[in-house]
């Protein structure tokens, strides 16, 4: 009976090792060193290697199986095996990393580390996770970039404010809308993510070749395709369709993008009850025709519509201390419609004269035609909370601090017509590169703006602060009634530009130590007429120069610094003041920048990293002082405040998981500005510390599944100040921003994991995943609304708190 029970259990399996044989052996590398975790699979059937790089996996006899070797850092290798009898096989493959070929370029090429310049992956920009994925997003991990506003595009770097940033593609600069308020307004950005070949930004102390502003460059370059391809990706938030090709026998090139964006996911996640549908549509395409091997032509072109309908109908918000708990509650009547068209032309040309010789010339047009009306009513009460647990009434309000209500009217329209001529070229010989150009621009603004507030307590209107008060009921007033606010403006002004450059750059040696250095200068005049007024020329120069030294060290080291003179020509939004009117005489802000840094790269775990510290001073004169409301930037207008900022920014990037660059960045800032001499007070952008994370992740065995984290920690900004107040009564600020988003996905297929047959042979791209904004739903903080007490005096900062836990799906392809 024990012989027949043996049997009985074991001579299934008997018959199945009969069929089945062992498939083993160690992947290696190039190096010939053993790899960990390379999954090996055939079928639903798979198993990893070891430390030591072997592995073992039964697999069929007489039948032909292929048989994968994937890893995140090697390329994948298919192998189709037959086994033919039952003594076992050995196969041992060597796999080669899929970074081969661009760190032979990452080493030698210390070109951009020189000149402060940080490159970022394009890859990484499409898998970092955030409310407006793109290249934005991830330049809010970086350090000294600060934006506490998610729903917005916009970021202040190192101090500065939204407009002192430059963005190109392509060489050719691109403007944001002038009327924007608040960051759920903005939509789109310009920069098409999927469009993008290189990205490069510098946070200060750029080149002279770059144009006339305070802070930073963001230079995109829009790719010039290779294959003919369709990329899709589509969301709870909208999607994107981007054709790519080559025609005319490779002679043209194409890549046109299509985008359209509904906020709405976020904006039901606010405080603020609305019925909203926006709608953001964006149309670009980016062509290039090569006529010879010297002479191309290229085409850039954009359009873009916002449609934003707005319709609050109520908010509560409970603010203050634990002791003190205060409840607002506000009901709304009334809409808002705002309408945001952008038209965008370039033509560019590039001949190459000889081989050391380039010449690129530059025609654009950028039309902005923005409409801003709204009528909307607001009915609050301002009141106490019972905070006595054991109350019948716990939890309610109890007591009201102040009643009152508000109208707020606008129909504002802005036509901008900015265009502009330029030619630029460079000379490169023996390590040598000579580069200049010159640029006329014409920018026509016709705004007409027509706005007024009213202000309502307890059925008294408020005046103006500079107006009589009134002191009813106890005495009677028979004086005009004013809004609080009122703006009644109608503004057509042309600006005239004409701008230049050169510089020199080297790369030489000292001893066996190399040695990079560019010295340049900048020019540029313009001139303001308007309203029957007529400003004089006025002329500034920027010189700039920019040293690094890597020396011939064992330990991979770079120390650099540069600095200059920086100037920034006031733009129609800084020549218009509080009250819609113009300052014609209004100068260029100007700084003073030195920037200290150094790079050291070097190998932790056998695997690359990179650590990067820079320290930065700013000395401003001929500040243009400022008051943000969410994203719209309103400017004193009399260049009557100077100005300081210092800080260091340090980052940490590499592998810290094998094939997934990740990194940390630390920024620590300090900025305050002298109005009219009345002492230093925080810059609306004091940023004090920032803390920022960016990791990328993936489940050993189950590569194709891939986390990422985007984290992000910013010391509370100041709080702003009401209408007409005085900001030097206003410094305290709001709360501390953190945020922490994170993204699962699941990569279906890609280059490194390509089908022959099935139904993802379909695809040259399949990935699928989730995406979950502010995942510990922190209540964060933009702005603060400013809510009379009827008793006091007093005005409350009550915050605007910034978007909750959201929950996105969205799915990627590309055929």
């Amino acid at each position: 009976m024990k012989k027949l029970l043996f049997l009985f259990l074991f001579f299934p399996a008997f018959l199945v090792a009969q069929k089945t044989t062992i498939l083993k052996g160690t992947v290696k590398n190039s190096l010939k060193q053993p790899i960990e975790k390379v999954s090996i699979t055939f079928g639903n059937k798979g198993t990893e290697t070891d430390e030591n790089g072997n592995y073992s996996i039964r697999i069929p006899i007489d039948t032909e199986i292929t048989v994968v070797f994937s890893h995140v850092s090697y390329r994948t290798l298919t192998e189709k095996i037959i086994a033919n009898n039952r003594n076992g096989i050995r196969f041992s493959p060597i796999l080669s990393l899929k970074t081969e070929e661009l760190k032979e370029v990452v080493i030698k090429d210390n070109k951009k580390e020189a000149q402060g310049i940080t490159k970022i992956d394009i890859n990484k920009v499409k898998n970092v996770v955030g409310p407006n994925a793109g290249v934005e997003n991830i330049l809010m991990t970086l350090p000294g970039v600060n934006n506490n506003n998610e729903l917005s595009t916009q970021y202040n770097v190192r101090g500065g404010n939204f407009d002192e940033n430059l963005v190109y593609v392509n060489g050719i600069e691109v403007y944001r809308p002038f009327l924007i308020r608040s960051g759920q307004q903005e939509g789109l950005s310009f920069i098409n993510t999927n469009m993008i070949q290189n990205i490069n930004f510098s946070a200060g102390g750029f080149q002279a070749k770059y144009g006339d502003k305070l802070s930073s460059v963001l230079d995109i370059t829009y790719k010039k395709p290779t294959e003919t391809a369709t990329t899709i990706d589509a969301s709870f938030l909208g999607g994107s369709a981007t054709f790519e090709g080559q025609f005319l026998n490779k002679k043209l090139s194409t890549i046109t993008g299509v985008r359209y964006r509904d906020n709405s996911l976020f904006v039901n996640s606010q405080q603020i009850e609305v019925n909203f549908r926006p709608k953001f549509t964006d149309v670009q395409s980016y062509l290039s025709y090569e006529f010879s091997e010297k002479f191309s032509l290229n085409f850039l072109g954009n359009f873009s519509l916002n449609n934003y309908n707005y319709k609050p109908l109520s908010r509560r918000t409970r603010f203050g201390t634990v002791a003190n708990p205060l409840e607002l509650i506000v009901f709304y009547a009334g809409q808002e419609q705002d309408n945001y068209l952008t038209l965008f032309g370039a033509f560019s040309a590039d001949y190459k004269v000889n081989e050391n010789f380039t010449l690129t010339t530059i025609a654009s047009r950028y039309n902005t035609q923005e409409e801003e009306y709204f009528d909307i009513a607001a009915q609050y009460n301002l009141g106490e909370v019972d905070a006595n647990i054991g109350s019948e009434n716990f939890g309610e309000v109890e007591f009201s601090q102040g009643i009152g209500s508000q109208l707020n009217h606008a129909r504002n329209d802005l036509d901008a017509l900015i265009t502009n001529f330029q030619v630029r070229g460079s000379i490169n010989k023996d390590q040598k590169q000579w580069t200049f150009g010159a640029k006329y621009q014409k920018e026509d603004i016709r705004d007409r703006i027509r706005e007024w507030e009213v202000i309502d307590s307890l059925g008294f209107s408020i005046r103006p602060p500079h107006h009589a008060g009134n002191n009813q009921p106890y005495e009677p007033f028979e004086g005009e009634i004013v809004p609080f606010q009122n703006i009644r403006k109608d503004n057509n002004v042309t600006i005239q530009r004409v701008s230049g450059f050169v510089q020199f750059d080297q790369r030489t040696f000292w001893n066996d130590h190399e040695i990079f250095y560019n010295i340049g200068i900048r020019a540029h005049n313009w001139s303001v007429t308007g309203n029957g007024i007529a400003s004089k020329n006025q002329t500034i120069f920027s010189p700039r120069a920019q040293f690094a030294i890597k020396p011939n060290w064992e330990k991979d080291m770079l120390f650099r610094i540069s600095g200059g003179l920086y100037a920034q020509p006031p733009s129609y939004r800084e020549l218009r003041d509080f009250n819609g009117n113009i300052n014609v005489d209004v100068k260029a802000q100007q700084s003073i920048h030195l920037v200290t840094g150094m790079d050291y790269s070097y190998q932790m775990w056998e695997r690359p990293f990179k650590l990067t510290v820079e320290a930065y001073y700013k000395n401003l004169n001929d500040v243009n002082a400022y008051t943000v409301d969410n994203v719209r930037i309103r400017y004193r207008a009399d260049n009557a405040a100077t100005a300081y900022a210092y800080g260091l920014d340090i980052r940490l990037n590499g592998e810290f998981v094998p094939g997934s660059e990740s990194w940390v960045s630390v920024g620590y800032l300090k900025t305050e500005e002298n109005i009219n001499n009345r002492g230093y007070i925080a810059r609306p952008t004091d940023q004090r510390i920032k803390f920022g994370i960016l990791f990328q992740d993936y489940v050993p065995n189950l590569p194709n599944l891939k986390a990422y984290l985007n984290l992000v920690y910013n010391s509370g900004l100041p709080g702003g100040s009401p209408a007409y107040a005085d900001v030097y009564q206003f410094q305290q600020r709001l709360r501390d921003y953190r945020r922490a988003d994170l993204g699962i996905s699941y990569v279906f297929t890609d280059a490194n994991k390509r089908y022959q047959t099935g139904w993802l042979s379909n695809f040259k791209e399949l990935t699928a995943g989730l995406e979950l904004f502010n995942m510990f739903d922190i209540q964060n903080a933009i702005t603060n609304t400013w809510v009379r007490d009827v008793y006091s005096k007093t005005q409350f900062g009550i915050p605007n708190f910034m978007t909750g836990r959201v929950l996105n799906f969205k799915i990627g392809m590309k055929l």
